[in-house]
């Protein structure tokens, strides 16, 4: 008499699972240590050394396919590093970034999207004119700049067009280099910021940040060529991160313009480390003073009664509290 089967008698092949085989994982000693200097689609442009004729494509293997990389991120390689047509080395490892340009699509999204990676420097480029300047984008860009760990400069180009006296006037309180440019202009003073370490530009859309780039690293159609060339897509059209070598010495790192800047990724208590000639007054106001709106125990409102601090300046402070949704 034939047996009735049970659950036990079907055979399940047990799926794949996620976890490693082994818990020893490659240290991968041998690995490249090299730059990303541009992203697209999952391919990662890497310079392994100071040259930029040598650039390696590479994608992220093993556990880095969760890993966050970045134009500017230090990282290490294995594979066929050679740089050849058609050769494709893998990335292993990122190492600890020294600073982030992060931002959110907007400020009540707190998910960050970082931009760039290990910069010295961010540049806030911003014309005078054409389009008009827009203080609050580079109040933005100054907090996070201060919350990414970046020192900044403000780069006002266009300035046959306008007089930058306004904006000048504005950020001198706070302290940061601020630059003038326009078109056949001398830029040493720039480059004397600029040579040695890794900046990156930054601004809206139609400002002249590309021009300027290129004005300052006079092979960059050269160089993103040969970028764009190792991932097989067209030429740059400043729609993504790119970063030039200075003939001098340093690093450009070139960003497409933007038209907004979420902060929903900066913490609310440190957006007025992006006003430093507002902090000292702050230290006034009562314990849980939300400097969100004009008022007497508020010491900000008297600062600027008293001609210590700016009204234009708190009122920006005041914009970006208030579009974080969130007190200090």
């Amino acid at each position: 008499m034939a047996r009735e089967l049970d659950e036990d008698d079907v055979r399940v092949r047990p799926g794949r699972s996620s976890r490693p085989r082994t818990r020893e994982r490659p240290d991968h000693a041998e690995a490249v240590p090299a730059v990303v200097v541009g992203v697209d689609r999952g391919r990662y442009t890497c310079r392994p050394g100071p040259t930029p004729q040598r650039l390696v494509a590479a994608v992220r293997g093993g556990s880095m396919r969760r890993t966050s990389v970045v134009v500017g991120d230090r990282v290490a390689l294995v594979g066929d590093v050679s740089g050849t047509s058609g050769a494709l080395a893998r990335l292993v490892r990122r190492e600890e970034r020294t600073s982030v340009l992060r931002r959110t699509p907007d400020d009540t999204d707190p998910a960050e999207r970082p931009i760039v990676a290990n910069a010295d420097i961010l540049v806030i480029v911003c014309s005078v004119t054409d389009p008009v300047p827009r203080p609050g984008l580079i109040d933005r860009c100054l907090v996070a700049a201060y919350d990414g760990g970046l020192s900044p400069v403000l780069c006002l180009t266009k300035t046959d067009l306008a007089d930058p006296a306004p904006l000048i006037e504005l950020y001198r309180p706070l302290g940061f280099p601020v630059l003038t440019t326009q078109p056949d202009c001398d830029l040493d003073p720039l480059l004397a910021l600029l040579t040695d370490r890794v900046s990156v530009f930054f601004g809206h859309s139609g400002v002249g940040k590309s021009s300027l780039v290129n004005r300052l690293v006079p092979a960059a159609d050269l160089a993103i060529g040969e970028v764009n060339a190792v991932t097989g897509r067209g030429r740059h059209t400043s729609s993504a991160a790119v970063a030039l070598l200075l003939p001098g010495g340093g690093t450009v790192i070139d960003t497409p313009g933007v038209r907004s800047f979420g902060l929903g990724a900066v913490a609310p208590n440190r957006v007025l480390r992006a006003f430093s000639d507002l902090a000292a007054a702050a230290e006034h106001c009562q314990p849980g003073c939300e400097h969100l709106a004009p008022s007497p125990d508020c010491a900000l409102d008297s600062a600027v009664r008293d001609g210590e601090a700016d009204a234009a300046r708190l009122a920006s402070l005041r914009r970006l509290l208030a579009a974080r949704g969130t007190p200090l």
